[in-house]
């Protein structure tokens, strides 16, 4: 490649869940039945009014988080909790909601923030962030017959192009002016969980289910190295990828376990990182570079210290999702790590003291996506959600000190 990937902070991550229409079993994936994804059985733990006082239990390795009341607002189905052994520093509200027809598996804002791309049975769809209203769609029309699910979406950090991995074993890089496929990218075996742009945009990262990582050269459409084939590469599938904020790293995580960093430029293997105890479903690079945070279906988080000279080491694990962490996302001014997970909820965390500050419930069923945009400086932004439920949402948070009076002593 002769060059470092430069320029922004990248990462989608896609999960393949056993249940989800259209996703082939590449391991046996406990407990997430159809009619649960689908969106089809009750949910509880929403209730009809935001700020509502019942919900599921707390299952935090940091202090319980307690309920903030809120007032009755139209829009209605969902909860926030928050932390009492920290100040609260966050406020959130709903933007939009976004309807589908099938499962939504991915979620992608451009990189001005201005758009969101989502990914979901045969299509993919651009919306209009202020507004919510969609501006686009993408679909392949030369698939007629069956389910044909788009499990990542990624825009080019120049908002020419829209990339999208499906279970047919190709990526399309579209011109989303033109409306029209630029390139069809066909050499991975297995269906496609996860892309990314590199920050200068010129290569375009995919991780497959046939144990591979392929950087692609997107003015020409070829490979310009295929990960993975080495003796220390994956050994299942891999279903997350991402780039460095400086070009110089790719990281993916797999289904053997282990998340794993190559040289971007040589395309050398860098480091191994082991120590979740089950399937790595999402991988994100800090803003600054310094940290790598992984998903997994062991139910935590790991935060991979990638700044010392010696050998990488997990800097902490961060516990508190009842069920399997879908997604992990950074904002973008580095304060915040969020996750998402088939318990239905996102959680937001300190990275730099691995405390959990909030709690949403905000979809009926798992929260298999999640993306942010906003400003660097720390004073908020977006964020969107995508879920078995058939719906993605856009939520704004603010960052402030909005202090504790009043809260509720219940738990949720």
């Amino acid at each position: 490649m002769g060059q470092p990937l430069t320029g922004g902070p990248g990462g989608n991550a896609v999960s393949n869940l056993q249940g989800l229409p259209g996703v082939p079993a590449m391991t046996p994936l406990q407990g997430l039945n159809s009619s649960e994804v689908r969106g089809t059985s009750d949910d509880n733990s929403l209730k009809s009014s935001r700020g509502s006082n019942s919900g599921p239990s707390s299952a935090l390795s940091t202090p319980a988080i307690k309920q903030q009341p809120q007032e009755e607002t139209e829009g209605h189905d969902w909860v926030i909790g928050f932390n009492p052994a920290v100040a609260r520093k966050l406020d959130i509200d709903l933007a939009h909601t976004l309807e589908h027809d099938s499962v939504v598996c991915c979620v992608k804002f451009s990189a001005d923030g201005k758009y969101l791309a989502t990914g979901f049975n045969k299509s993919a769809n651009v919306f209009d962030v202020d507004t919510g209203k969609k501006v686009h769609t993408f679909t392949d029309e030369s698939h007629k017959e069956g389910d044909l699910y788009i499990r990542s979406v990624c825009f080019s950090p120049d908002g020419r192009y829209l990339a999208t991995g499906a279970e047919d074993k190709t990526i399309k890089i579209w011109d989303i002016e033109r409306k029209v496929i630029k390139h069809d990218l066909q050499g991975h075996d297995l269906d496609i969980y996860s892309l990314d742009f590199s920050p200068n945009g010129q290569f375009l990262l995919s991780g497959s289910g046939d144990k591979k990582v392929k950087l692609w050269n997107v003015e020409t459409g070829k490979v310009v190295f295929t990960l993975g084939g080495e003796e220390v590469g994956p050994k299942d599938g891999v279903t997350s990828v991402a780039v460095s904020p400086d070009g110089k790293l790719i990281a993916a995580g797999s289904l053997d376990r282990i998340v794993r960093l190559w040289d971007a430029e040589t395309g050398y293997i860098r480091d191994r990182f082991e120590g979740h105890g089950d399937s790595v479903y999402s991988v994100a690079f800090s803003p600054d570079g310094k940290w790598l945070a992984s998903g997994s279906l062991d139910k935590t988080l790991k935060l991979w210290d990638l700044g010392g000279r010696a050998r990488s080491r997990c800097r902490t694990t961060l516990s508190g999702h009842k069920d399997f962490v879908l997604s992990v996302a950074f904002s973008p001014c580095g304060n915040w790590l969020v996750s998402g997970s088939k318990d239905r909820a996102v959680q937001f965390w300190d990275p730099r003291t691995g405390i959990t500050h909030m709690r949403l419930h905000g979809h009926k069923n798992s929260v298999i996506s999640i993306s942010l945009t906003g400003d660097k400086e720390g004073s908020g932004g977006r964020f969107a959600t995508g879920s078995g439920d058939y719906r993605a949402r856009i939520w704004n948070y603010r960052v402030g000190n909005f202090g504790t009076e009043g809260s509720s002593e219940r738990i949720i």
